[in-house]
């Protein structure tokens, strides 16, 4: 195909979305017949002014879509119109909010694009547990939860505490992972129209989830070392905002720990515009870092977040919020509201965890097996750019010239390898551009599959300009 070129529609949409839509009704209508090799993403790039990032996603997004197929060293190519996965129904925007990854895990692939806790045997623990619970506790299983154990806050309490900061159980709101317990928060303290505030790259899935509903979002700079105070009080200056999001101990993706000193100018901000805090500590619990918590500084209007899912068990869904005084019982309503309430038998079964010693034996577990495999990556991108914490289970790697950070995605994910580049981080709209992809070593089944994936990813990062050119 050598005349053809899309026509991007004026729209708010994303550039690579609407690119993706135009290439859709273009093979729909027959400019782009079964079998037509689609342009080379650098030369589509430069025909039409975007990047080769943009490009590509948007051919990823037809992959999806099941409108074309895509060989590395051959090209993307339409696929027949008799043999292609149907289209999917729901509006183009909704696939937008969840970010860059798949909604569903792909068969055959090797994730590294999740930090959930690595398989060490705790299928067995939670099985126990949970025999023992639907045997003692029949009718509280099989009915609504109406009261709240204090089991479970002593639970929280324990959990959270680390270094000298020790919530009381009477701060502890029990919630469906760390993920809800920050929408609670925002959800309890924010109203629709309010700004609350993101690092350019961070957990954005909560960005989307306080963007879906109808929250705005303001950006803070950050640098190696966390947030910026200076940019953070500017941006609380301009843009007033009723909330912050910060993950100061081991931040996701960058694995930044932010100095003492940032984190007490950051609270001193905070109580001057009147900014109250969220500080996710689910990555921070797992290190063995020494500065005091964000909280330390700012008792008073910090929120800290943490959970089961990196270091015991994802799929239990356990999670806690400690909460400055107050804010409890608005926390917990909140909860209750976002996600239908605390099902009885999840909630038990992670206080059960924890109370009983377990947790802190899986986790023990779990960080021997995930510094292992962090070994196994040192090992195999020796020589390369990355940055990243012993004990938590995820490389920021920096990628060499020509590699863009969603080609380098899209190039990994065709030899069968899933990773995030650096859009699935983007809290929105920015002019950053980090030209990094984000490794996570836990999630995959064994150690063989690690050493395979990772063979893969420094293959295509010592294959450089071919690699790149052979993908386009």
């Amino acid at each position: 195909m050598t005349n053809w070129l899309p026509t991007l529609q004026d729209s708010s949409a994303p550039i690579y979305l609407r690119l993706a839509d135009s290439i859709e009704s273009d093979i729909d209508s027959g400019a782009l017949p079964a079998g037509e090799k689609l342009p080379p993403q650098r030369n589509l790039a430069y025909d039409i002014g975007v990047t080769i990032g943009t490009v590509g996603r948007a051919y990823s997004l037809l992959r999806e879509r099941g409108l074309v197929s895509g060989e590395v060293g051959r090209g993307t190519y339409v696929l027949n119109r008799d043999t292609r996965t149907p289209v999917r129904t729901e509006p183009p925007l909704t696939s937008t909010r969840g970010g860059t990854r798949f909604f569903e895990s792909v068969p055959g692939k090797l994730r590294f694009d999740s930090t959930a806790a690595p398989n060490v045997g705790q299928g067995k623990v939670i099985e126990g547990l949970l025999a023992a619970i639907t045997r003692e506790q029949p009718d509280d299983v099989a009915s609504y939860t109406r009261t709240f154990p204090s089991s479970w806050f002593d639970a929280g309490s324990k959990w959270l505490s680390r270094n000298g900061f020790q919530p009381a159980p009477e701060s502890i709101v029990p919630t469906l992972g760390a993920h809800s317990a920050v929408i609670a928060v925002i959800s309890a303290l924010t109203s629709p129209g309010d700004h609350i505030l993101f690092e350019h790259v961070t957990y954005s899935q909560l960005a989307r989830s306080a963007g879906l509903i109808g929250r705005r979002l303001a950006l803070v700079q950050s640098d190696e070392h966390g947030v910026d105070p200076d940019d953070f009080e500017r941006v609380c200056a301009q843009r007033h905002p009723v909330m912050a999001f910060l993950m100061p101990t081991a931040q996701n993706p960058t694995g930044a720990i932010m100095p003492a000193e940032r984190r007490m100018a950051i609270a001193k901000v905070a109580k001057k515009y009147n900014v109250l805090l969220i500080e996710d500590d689910l990555y921070g619990a797992l290190t063995e870092d020494q500065t005091p918590l964000l909280a330390e500084y700012a008792p008073e209007r910090t929120f800290v977040v943490g959970g089961l899912s990196k270091s015991v068990a994802a799929g239990v869904r356990g999670g806690w919020v400690s909460c400055p005084a107050n804010f409890r019982h608005g926390i917990r309503t909140a909860h209750k509201m976002v996600t239908g309430g605390m099902p009885f038998l999840l909630a038990e079964l992670c206080a059960r965890l924890v109370l009983s010693g377990e947790a802190t034996a899986i986790r023990s577990r779990s960080l021997a097996e995930i510094n292992a495999r962090l070994a196994l990556a040192h090992a195999a991108l020796e020589g390369q750019s990355y940055s990243g914490n012993a004990n938590v289970p995820f490389l920021w790697l920096s990628l060499p010239e020509p590699w863009h950070s969603g080609t380098f995605k899209n190039a990994a994910y065709e030899q069968g390898v899933m990773i995030d580049d650096e859009d699935e981080f983007k809290s929105g709209r920015s002019d950053r551009i980090y030209h990094r992809v984000r490794i996570g070593v836990s999630a995959s089944r064994n150690r063989d599959d690690v050493v395979t994936g990772l063979a893969v990813i420094r293959r295509l990062l010592d294959e450089g300009g071919a690699g790149y050119d052979s993908f386009g």
